[in-house]
């Protein structure tokens, strides 16, 4: 199992529906809307890099109102 931090920046007045949205997606555990940069933090698990990949590019930057992600793999814990 992969598991990652992905920091989402949102269009302006859009991060609570992003949120939304990407809490929503199948293999988001969490989505936070956060005061500072980034906009949203979500906690995201995939069944390998491959996946995860796939999870964030064809899904979480597809939702309307993502403007940029920054993937952060989890190695231990």
């Amino acid at each position: 199992m992969t598991r990652a931090y992905v920091l989402i920046k949102a269009r302006a007045g859009k991060s609570p529906d992003v949120a939304k949205a990407v809490g929503k997606i199948a293999g988001v555990k969490s989505a936070h809307t956060c005061w500072g940069q980034p906009d949203i933090f979500a906690f995201v698990e995939a069944t390998d890099e491959r996946a995860l990949a796939n999870l964030v590019l064809a899904k979480i930057q597809a939702v309307d109102g993502v403007l940029e992600t920054d993937t952060h793999i989890v190695i231990e814990g």
